[in-house]
Formats: structure tokens, sequence, C-alpha cells
């Protein structure tokens, strides 16, 4: 939750949701600008701005959308354009939105906040300019209280360059996270103004909490200003409550408070227990109430250890964490909220207890979510740049997140290319600095692919390695006291259900033994963490494909191949590898699938994934072996093709614990339907992934079912987007239909803001049809504008 939060709808604070109603133009509209004479200013400095920054442009023509809005996506796979950023041009887009401010808002200080726009945006206000920002990741804010009309309309301008770009993979393009609008008092808690943070006492029983406002007064008389900080549990309840001493405050001299309290018994965040307690702050200005905000945070200790890795608690925890890239199938990088959360628990379920934002801040929700369902996040800059922008963008990131408890250590960038020099070194310390400065409880590192030893790793406080499995003992043999860990390993490549490569199509064999020169196994690179006690853990290359970035091949590929999930979040095999050994489940899982026509008498490599002691293997009711499993390994056995049904049964203490079993299937007979919830909220915002599956008449995935499924879909709710993970798909996201890929699709719905029945329907050409009914509940809305 944001320190900006509005307490209640009385709250002299109020926060709107911008996101409704914006009018959008890909490409530069046509406009004929006004005469200059040679002595005025040159046109870009012509106030109030022509042309489509300026309030006198018609845009009634241009689309009307809601953010968030990535316009890459819809676009068409282009075999000219970049094929790292996805096959998918990009350049430049226009948004205007108008609205209306109360006469009483007049003497208000307005802020309009962008939680990221892709990219090199420029903002206007009734025409005026506010603001560029380069970056389009990095969240900002602007103060445009002194270009407004209170009391009637107002024009808001975004000009987006996508042209160029920040990274390697696909970025999207335009208004890809949330607006914000909020109103305060002059006299207020600055935006990412609160610091909350704490420690346990000497007596292990209490902590001591140390709570720092920032104040703003934009008034014209200086203001004695108290600070009650008053925290609550959970339920609600009143934990502790504090008030400071008077303050003084005026324009030339923001205040900064700080105010301490203690906490007896604390619940504590953990991966098990994420416990959230929750910050109000009270600005009183005099004897009157003017401003307030409510900040989430957790309660719990970090460090390193050279030797024994990552504590948390105080408890030993291997982290067993991917990176990802933030796009998803069918919305590109305009991920809705839920669906972060969506994604954490996938991640979740195989085991994964850490992320990394891969190589660029992320959204706010993403951080929300992980602190709800308790994943770790290696929070990353996008660059090792100490310029102002760099720096400016290090500070946005610290500000604004360094509340969340699930963000356990800073990282400074992404196999910069001078890492290897001293100069690479003095700007990881500049960056360092500012860090702690911001926020001295956690440490930072850097995902470094060589240069170990120099002085950027003297002046990290934990060593991060990108791949290179033989530098982690040498160096730690010559650095025992510097922390390590796997910033990134893996790039093992796969597609899902495919088990003989196919360059023509684009596909990779998803045995765990397909990856670049740099990089392991799965397997091995496991193993590597897991067997050394130093190594705090692991960060694989990727939990997600993702777009852009195709690896080994390029086109008809548009996406990685790199995940352990797809872009739909549907299961690779090595995912199973992965929730053997890093989950408590039970795992059992056989590949590959047992449909190869064609192939009878031919010899298949028959792999099993399981965390039990013993695994045996039958092909239609005969053993074929009985077979000890190694730690953090994998089983195999050739077999003779013959139809019918492979299974496995695993042992631990000579009983049986597990079985699985892959069959033969059929023809396709019919679509089923799984959404990931029965009930969403009517807010407009709120969606629920279904997931899709082509099945024979006996109920099993048809492994190279490729029907074309057409979706309808009733009621409150309207189709988001659609995909089925295949990485050479050249398919629309954003359609009603979508073909299978090895037997499975997905579509996405969001809610409207009308509570009812929603139905969807799925149909496709001799296949039985298919329906799901889900129910939108009645729901808060957020304010919104």
């Amino acid at each position: 939750m944001s320190d900006q939060t509005t307490l209640s709808a009385n709250s002299p604070r109020q926060r709107f949701l911008f996101d409704p109603q914006w009018r959008f133009y890909q490409g530069e509209p046509a406009f004929s600008p006004p005469e200059v004479e040679k002595h005025e200013f040159p046109l870009a400095h012509l106030l109030p701005a022509p042309g489509p920054a300026g309030t006198d442009f018609d845009d009634s023509a241009w689309r009307v959308v809601d953010l968030p809005h990535d316009w890459a996506v819809e676009g068409t796979f282009d075999l000219l354009a970049e094929p790292n950023h996805g096959s998918r041009p990009t350049g430049v887009g226009w948004y205007r939105k108008s609205f209306s401010l109360a006469e009483e808002d007049r003497g208000k200080r307005i802020y309009l906040e962008f939680d990221g726009a892709f990219r090199d945006s420029t903002v206007w206000i009734n025409g005026y300019l506010v603001g560029r920002q380069p970056s389009g990741y990095t969240s900002f804010h602007y103060d445009i209280s002194d270009l407004l009309n209170f009391g009637g309309t107002n024009l808001v301008a975004v000009r987006l360059d996508a042209t160029q770009f920040e990274g390697w993979w696909y970025e999207g393009a335009g208004l890809y996270r949330h607006v914000w609008l909020l109103k305060v008092s002059p006299v207020h808690v600055v935006p990412w103004g609160v610091f909350v943070h704490a420690q346990p006492a000497a007596d292990g029983i209490t902590w001591e909490v140390t709570v720092e406002t920032e104040l703003a007064n934009q008034s014209e008389q200086a203001c004695d200003c108290t600070v009650v900080s008053t925290i609550l549990d959970a339920a609600g309840n009143v934990v502790v409550s504090t008030r400071s001493e008077h303050s003084p405050a005026s324009g030339d001299r923001p205040a900064a408070i700080k105010q301490s309290a203690q906490i007896a018994n604390p619940q504590l965040w953990s991966l098990e227990e994420p416990y959230l307690y929750q910050l109000k702050t009270e600005l009183i200005c005099g004897d009157a109430p003017v401003d307030d905000c409510a900040t989430s945070f957790g309660l719990r200790t970090l460090h390193f250890d050279a030797q024994q890795g990552f504590f948390l608690n105080e408890k030993p925890v291997k982290l067993k964490g991917t990176c990802n890239h933030q796009d998803h199938a069918g919305v590109g990088v305009a991920v809705p909220d839920r669906l972060y959360e969506y994604r954490i628990r996938r991640l979740q379920e195989m085991g994964c207890n850490a992320y990394r934002c891969s190589h660029n801040p992320p959204a706010p929700e993403l951080l929300d979510a992980c602190d709800r369902l308790g994943m770790l996040v290696m929070d990353e800059t996008r660059h090792l740049d100490s310029s102002p922008q760099g720096l400016f963008e290090l500070e946005s990131l610290l500000r604004r997140d360094r509340n969340h408890p699930c963000i356990f250590i800073w990282s400074l960038g992404n196999e910069e290319p001078i890492q290897k020099t001293d100069a690479g070194g003095r700007i990881a310390a500049s960056l360092k600095r500012l860090v702690h400065r911001l926020d001295p409880t956690r440490q930072v590192t850097q995902a470094m692919n060589g240069g170990w030893g120099g002085l950027n790793s003297d002046v990290l406080d934990v060593q991060g390695f990108n791949y290179s499995i033989q530098e982690y003992d040498p160096f730690h043999e010559k650095f025992p006291a510097k922390p390590c860990v796997v910033t990134e390993s893996g790039s093992t490549v796969g597609t899902r259900g495919i088990y003989t490569a196919d360059a023509q199509q684009g596909f990779v064999s998803a045995y765990d033994r397909n990856y670049l020169p740099w990089p392991a196994s799965a397997e091995d690179t496991w193993k590597a963490a897991a067997d050394r006690p130093f190594i705090a853990g692991t960060f694989v290359w990727t939990g997600f494909d993702y777009r852009g970035e195709p690896t080994p091949y390029k086109w008809p590929c548009i996406n990685s191949h790199f995940g352990i999930l797809d872009t739909c979040g549907f299961p690779k095999d090595n995912f199973f590898y992965y929730q053997a050994w890093w989950s408590q489940h039970t795992v059992l899982h056989i590949l590959p699938h047992w449909n190869w026509p064609g192939s009878e008498d031919k010899v298949i490599d028959v792999w099993c994934f399981s965390n039990c002691a013993e695994v045996e293997l039958f092909l239609n009711g005969a053993s074929l072996g009985r077979k000890a499993v190694p730690a953090n390994s994998h089983l195999e056995w050739p077999v003779t093709y013959t139809p019918g049904v492979l299974a496995a049964r695993g042992y631990r203490d000579n009983q049986e614990i597990a079985y699985a079993e892959r069959r033969t299937t059929g023809v396709p007979a019919r679509l089923t339907l799984h959404p990931d919830r029965k009930t969403i909220c009517a807010d407009g915002e709120d969606v629920v992934v279904v997931n899709v599956a082509v099945e024979d008449e006996h109920g099993l995935v048809v492994p190279y079912a490729a029907d074309v499924v057409h979706f309808s879909v009733e009621g409150s709710a309207r189709i988001l987007g659609v995909g089925n993970g295949n990485p050479s798909s050249h398919e629309a996201d954003k359609a009603s239909q979508r073909s299978a890929f090895g037997g499975l699709c997905q579509v996405i719905l969001q809610a409207t803001t009308q509570p009812g029945e929603i139905l969807l329907l799925a149909e496709a050409q001799g296949l039985q049809r298919a329906s799901a009914a889900i129910k939108a509940e009645e729901s808060a809305l957020r304010p919104r504008m």
C-alpha cells in the first residue's frame, strides 16, 4: 500500500485513480502550427502549446481507452521490426484527458502521479509544459497546481516516444501503469514522504519502530506542525500511537520529523505468515488536521552471512528465486493489478520464494502482492548510473518502495559494461551511498557477469553472480568475508509440450538439455547453489517466458524460451523439477506425453522429476525398473514406444506415496474451462484468468491439439486478452479467439462496474463447447476521475 493511500472519504487528502476515459492516438497527429515571427520564441516554447498538447485541439476522432494501456501489444507482428523487442513496432503515441475541478479545490496542491509511462514522456496541463521524463520504468509526479482551472475544465496531454529502447526485451509502449490525481492541503506529507522501519531491542521481546515523515508547506505562512503516528494491527486495532513535538514548517524549510515507538511481542512478516501492520499518519497544523495517509509495513530481520547465506528473522532461508520481466499473454506490459497476484501464486506453487525485478523498477502493485503473499523481492534499478537522471531514478525507486517488507535487497544494475572498471566501482559507490542514506536497513548487490573481485565487488555489500558457476568457489576462497548470491542462472530453453527440436517452427525440446554457452541446465544450476552453504540462493532466468529476445531461434519466434512457465503461466516440464526440490509438495512428474503415432518400436527418452526416495516405471502394466532418486536430480529410462499407459509409482520407506501417468489420448472431442476464481469484484479493474483445455472423450488433454477456440461473454465483463504460450504464434492478443497450443489456451476477462452474472462461452469447430459462470460482486470503487 502506498504511503499516499487515502484513509477515508472524509480525509483531507484525496487520491483519485486517473485511469478511465483517455483519448489515444498512435503516431503524430496532423495539425497546422501557428505562424511565428522570427523574434518570437520557438514553437516548442509557445504558451499555451499548439496542436495536440493544447486545449483547442479536436481529439474527438481519437480512440477512448482506459489505463493501463499498452499500444504495442495491439499491433501486428512484423518481420522487419526489432526481434529482441517482440517484433512489434512502437513509435510515438499521444494521450489526452479532460477533467474538472471544483472551485473549493482552489488553494489545494494537486499532484499528477505516473506509476510508469513508456517512454520519454512529455506532459502538458492546459497547454503548459509540466515536465519530461525519459525513463519508461520510473515512477514520477508533478505538482500541477499553478496551471489548473478551478471551477472549470482542465486538459492533460501526454506524448510518449517509444522509438528508442531501454532494454533488450519487449518493453511495450504507452501509459501502461496507473495514473493518479492527488489533492492535498498546502501543508502536507510529501509524496513517498513516510518511511517506517524497525529493529528488535536488546531484550529480544520489544521492537523499536522508527517513523520518519517529510512535510512540505506550500502556503504563504509558516506553520507549527504536529505528526500523530498510529500503528494498527492487521485487524485494525491500535497497537501504539505517538505524537511529535511541534515542528515549524515553512515554504523554504520543509520539516523532517522523526519519531519512535515500541511494540512488544509483534507478529513478524515471514514467507509462511506475511503479517502486515498499517501506519496511520495524521498531520495537524495548529489545532486543525490538514493531512493524513496510511502506510503498510512489516517487521522482520534480514542479514547475509558470508559462510551460511541468507537469514530471515534469524532463520536460514535458501533463496529459490526467479528473474522476471513484466509482460503477460493478452495484455503485454499493461498488467491488471490482480494478474500480478496470479503470477506470484504460480511461482509459489513451484516452490519459488524470491522474485528479481529484471531489470527495472516494478509496478507498485507487484510489490503489494509480494507483501501480502510472502514473496521476497530483489528490487533493481534500470542502470548503473550516477548522473543526475540516474540518481533521480534510483531515489524514486527507493522512496517509493522502501516500506515494502518483501524487499530484502537492492540491486544496482545488471551486466553493466563498466562493471569491470574503476569508474564502474565509483559509480556503484555513489549509488550505494544514496541507498544507505535513504534506507539504512537493507544491503546492496549488483548482477555481475564479469569483474568479480574488482572495485565493484569491493563496494557491494553482497556479491552478485550471473551464471559463471566455475567462479563461485575461487571467489569465495579469495574473499571469504563477502556474502554471495546468484543473481541470474539457468537460461535453459524449451518449448512447452515439445520434445523434438523444430527450427522451422521455432520450437525447442523441453528436456533439460538445452542451454546457451554461458549457463547450465536447470539441474546443474540448482545443484551449484544447493551444495554451497555460502551461496545465499539463486535467481533462475526466467520464471515466465516473455516477449522479445527470441532464443535460440529468431523469426518466426516472437518471445523467449527461457521461462519455467510460458507467457500464460502454463508450466513447462522443468517447473516440476524445481517443484520437486524447492517445495514441500510430493512430486512425481513424467515426460514426455505418450502420443507418438508412427513411432511404434522407436526408443523414447522418458524422464521423471520426483522427490520420492524411489520411482518405478511401468508401460501397460509391465515394470521397466525401480530406481533411487538422487538428491536434486532426475531419473531416465529408455522406453520402446507402444501406445497405452506409461505410469510411475513413487515410494518412501517402501510405501507408495505418489502415482502419475501419461496415457495415449484420443482425438479432440470437447473444451473445458478452468477459471482461477468464481467471483470477482465489479470495480472495472478486477480480472479472472480462464485456462482452456482441449480434451478427448475421456477428459485427457490432447497434447497436439491446435483447435481455434472462439470466445463470447455475456454480463458484467469484457474480454481483455487471449494467449496460448506458443513462442511463434502471430495471432492477436486483443481478440475473441485463439488457437490452442499443446491443447491449452487462455482468456482473461475484466469486470465492468456493474455487479451481476458473467457467462463465458467457448466454441471450436467439431468440439463440444464449454461455458463457465462467474459472479461479479458489488465492490467499493476506488475514487476515480
